[in-house]
């Protein structure tokens, strides 16, 4: 396993601190080692992979892909207006 050195502020120092404290978190440990996953997942870094209960696809875009533009319609509506 790599070991690295990160400097944080202390807002974020904090905050890691107080999630590990609430229990969301066995420890400090285990929490930075899924926030920086998240981060990596974010970026797609790796391609195309996903890990045993995350979502497939990314919500936002599926959303966006799911909307459909009315201008982009292929169907002829004439010069009248539709109500």
């Amino acid at each position: 396993m790599t070991k690295i050195e990160v400097d944080l502020p202390d807002r974020i120092d904090s905050e890691i601190s107080r999630l590990a404290e609430q229990g969301e978190f066995l420890n400090r440990k285990e929490a930075i080692e899924d926030f920086l996953t998240r981060g990596l997942q974010a970026y797609d870094v790796e391609g195309d992979t996903t890990t045993e209960g995350e979502a497939d696809g990314d919500l936002f875009t599926d959303a966006i892909d799911e909307q459909q533009d009315p201008a982009a319609l292929d169907e002829d509506m004439g010069d009248e207006p539709t109500f």
